[in-house]
């Protein structure tokens, strides 16, 4: 009998004892996962990732990864102040406002449903391909089509220059003033610099009626409707503020594409840009006896763009193909 009461006596010890031991256990792995936080969710691309913010200092004080570069249906928040920078750009003597313009846009074409949040599970190498005539003799044709997204802009020719520039294309960048049809699969990206241009869109898949802004425009355009995108007019204001620092009165086409290359991509190569062998800045497609004066558009600023895309490359950020 008191043999097994001792019994009784250890077991109870040995329990009391484990009871501690486990708990002490838990309270520190509790506090270990309170003092570190998850780990960011980058790329699955071996090297580094856009996503990743660490390697840079220069980078992560321009970039901003809360910034949403396509509209949505249900964008009713947009800075004010930017809205008004935004509307000032390039006035079309509009009397309607931007949530009455998207609601009739977002009739015609399909809200987006795109993700571009980077997932650990995918790699996107995305090509930028400019228009610059440093493309001709260039044969970075295959390179630039083995990209999984390869975005074009404005009057991009590819026929006959296949070898130089690639024939693939995923996005498409444009404006009214520089539309052309859009193959099918491919998604037209709409640059709207002003209202007018929202309205356009709206006309040129449907009824056709809008025939002019500050110039006559293709009143009618071919393009997948469920694949279309608009930058959002808050990204203009970001990249104006953040990246071309208000060099110019408003980012080119070729920086918007690449700044919003890197907030849809995790890895970007960028083709095309600035003069050619010769120091021409002119389009591959095209001789142009008056190619200097693509340098000075009166709105950008070319300089201050070239030097912003060479430090993209510096840090690593994008690879530039010259």
């Amino acid at each position: 009998m008191l043999i097994r009461k001792k019994l009784c006596v250890v077991a109870l010890i040995t329990a009391i004892l484990f009871l501690m031991l486990a708990s002490q256990s838990i309270q520190k792995g509790h506090f270990l996962s309170l003092a570190t936080p998850p780990s960011r969710v980058t790329c699955g691309c071996s090297g580094s990732c856009i996503s990743d913010l660490g390697g840079s200092d220069w980078f992560s004080q321009h970039y901003d990864p809360k910034q949403q570069p396509v509209l949505h249906e249900k964008d009713n928040n947009l800075d004010p102040d930017g809205l008004k920078w935004w509307l000032g750009l390039q006035r079309s003597g509009n009397d309607h406002t931007l949530e009455e313009v998207m609601a009739e846009m977002f009739r015609v074409i399909s809200p987006p449903t795109v993700d571009f949040r980077p997932l650990p599970s995918r790699c996107r190498k995305c090509a930028v391909v400019g228009n610059s005539g440093n493309l001709r003799q260039s044969g970075h044709g295959q390179l630039i089509d083995s990209h999984e997204f390869v975005i074009r802009m404005n009057k991009a020719v590819t026929r006959g220059f296949q070898k130089d520039v690639g024939n693939r294309t995923t996005h498409h960048f444009l404006y009214p003033e520089s539309a052309v049809d859009v193959g099918g699969g491919i998604s037209l990206v709409l640059l709207p610099f002003k209202l007018r241009d929202l309205e356009w869109l709206t006309s040129a898949l449907s009824t056709g009626q809008i025939k002019m802004t500050y110039m006559r425009v293709k009143d009618r355009i071919e393009a997948d409707k469920d694949k279309v995108l608009v930058v959002n007019p808050g990204f203009f204001k970001y990249v104006h503020d953040h990246w071309t620092e208000h060099h110019g009165r408003y980012p080119s086409t070729g920086m918007l594409a690449i700044i919003f290359a890197l907030h849809i991509c995790d890895q970007v190569s960028v083709f095309g840009y600035g003069a050619d062998q010769q120091g021409n800045w002119h389009h591959y497609w095209e001789e142009n006896r008056y190619a200097g004066a693509f340098r000075k558009t009166g709105v950008h600023s070319a300089d201050f763009e070239t030097e912003v895309i060479h430090r993209l490359a510096e840090e690593n950020k994008i690879n530039l193909h010259l």
